[in-house]
């Protein structure tokens, strides 16, 4: 090449380059994100004091569908039941990408303080409660509503499509048993005829100060496992037990040994796991020893193998007790999500976008997390990358913060202009080549 047509090429890629930095420049960024800041926290006030259960985000869909068509687009609703979907395209060619939040609220019952606090109450099967977004999905909403309209005002120049994901029950079905939501977008065909190269998502978390980022390539959230634990034995009169068969004790053994299998025969230094009993129902009377015994639960694992390692043992642990005694034991085991990975390479991309959003001395990589959250459902489907933006004021130590799903929950609304600033930052760096 002649040297003149050297630097002519040069000046091609230097002037590109620059043009890509320019239109990704995290000032740019930040002050779209804080023009947002109003509307951010009107939706998200909207929506906290408006919450609905999984599978019921009626409202909630129609806010959001309504904004949407707002911008210009043409939102697809009802997948999931109650989900909402949009596609952006760009003016210009580049990647295909999707965002996702999730909508649904928390069977919680909210206490009174704030001027927008919940007062809405449901049926949560078969039980009247309290409805509270006490997990902050209603910030998630906001914060990618703000998304999608800075996106959606560069329209002309902006570079690929992205496909804005607004999801249903999260926490779960109205019904046990049933798919969560983003299992079910996928069932319905979400990514059918728009297939990403990478999915995005965050959760608000009060384990962080506000403007703090926490990351992790790799394995980041667990796995969630619902089993349900049958123990048969045979009734009688509980001045006899030697007439029938006691199945809570039978299950008492079960749980005690479930622990003992965890502490004794998993390498929890290689990979943590949770084992856990929520319910353990049984009887109706104070002198009857009844037939069944029922205990419920969760397992948190991190690595596959392990996980089935786990739930072998559990079955072998109660069947062999359950034998032991004369009684029976059926162990049923219902995956609600499988654990959330970052994609390694993907991650190494997205790392500088979140320093140049939040600041790269308050980016943390965070360490292994057992809660569980199904946008690994979508990190299956494309290559994902998921990260918490702090909640908790800077005055109060995260440590001592009530947590997520408490109802003493409390989100500090700076997080939202941290959370819109930072996604829109992560998915414009990736329309640009970033």
């Amino acid at each position: 090449m002649r040297p003149r047509a050297l630097t002519a090429a040069l000046c091609v890629l230097t002037c590109a380059s620059a043009s890509a930095a320019e239109a990704v420049d995290p000032v740019s960024v930040a002050t779209q994100a804080a023009q947002m800041r109003e509307q951010v926290v009107a939706w998200r006030r909207d929506l906290h004091q408006h919450p609905e259960l999984g599978q019921h985000e009626v409202r909630t869909a129609q806010l959001i569908a309504e904004q949407l068509r707002k911008l210009g687009l043409q939102p697809r609703t009802g997948l999931a039941h109650t989900g909402v979907v949009a596609v952006l395209k760009g003016g210009r060619p580049g990647p295909r990408i999707a965002i996702r939040a999730d909508m649904d609220a928390l069977p919680v019952t909210e206490p009174a303080g704030l001027p927008f606090a919940s007062k809405a109450t449901a049926d949560y099967r078969g039980q009247p409660v309290g409805v509270m977004h006490a997990c902050g999905h209603d910030a998630h909403v906001a914060i990618l509503l703000g998304v999608a309209t800075a996106l959606a005002a560069q329209k002309e120049r902006l570079p690929g499509e992205v496909m804005f994901v607004f999801q249903p029950a999260e926490e779960g079905p109205p019904v046990a048993g049933e798919p969560f939501g983003a299992k079910l977008m996928l069932d319905q065909g979400v990514f059918a005829q728009f297939k990403p190269e990478a999915v995005f998502g965050l959760h608000v978390w009060a384990g962080l100060n506000v403007g703090e980022i926490g990351y992790r390539s790799g394995p980041m959230l667990a796995s969630a496992d619902e089993w349900s634990l049958t123990v048969r034995g045979k009734q009688t009169h509980g001045s006899r037990p030697w007439d029938g068969i006691d199945p809570i004790t039978v299950g008492a053994q079960i749980l005690l040994a479930s622990q003992s299998l965890i502490a004794r025969q998993i390498n929890i230094a290689a990979t943590p796991v949770v084992l856990t009993a929520g319910q353990f129902n049984s009887g109706v009377r104070f002198n009857i020893i009844p037939d069944e015994a029922k205990l419920v639960g969760t397992l948190r694992t991190f690595d596959p193998a392990v996980r089935e390692d786990v739930i072998a043992r559990l079955r072998r642990t109660a069947e062999d007790l359950a034998h032991a005694a004369g009684a029976s034991a059926e162990l049923q085991v219902v995956n609600n999500a499988p654990a959330t990975v970052n994609d390694a390479a993907l991650t190494r991309r997205v790392l500088p976008s979140l320093q140049r959003a939040a600041g790269a001395e308050q980016v943390r990589e965070s360490a292994l997390v057992t809660v569980a959250e199904d946008f690994s459902q979508f990190a299956n489907a494309a290559p994902g990358f998921y990260f918490f933006v702090g909640s908790t004021a800077k005055d109060i130590d995260p440590a001592k913060a009530p947590i997520n799903h408490s109802p003493q929950f409390m989100l500090d609304e700076g997080s939202l202009e941290v959370g819109t600033r930072t996604m829109l930052q992560v998915a414009l760096d990736y329309l640009h080549g970033g």
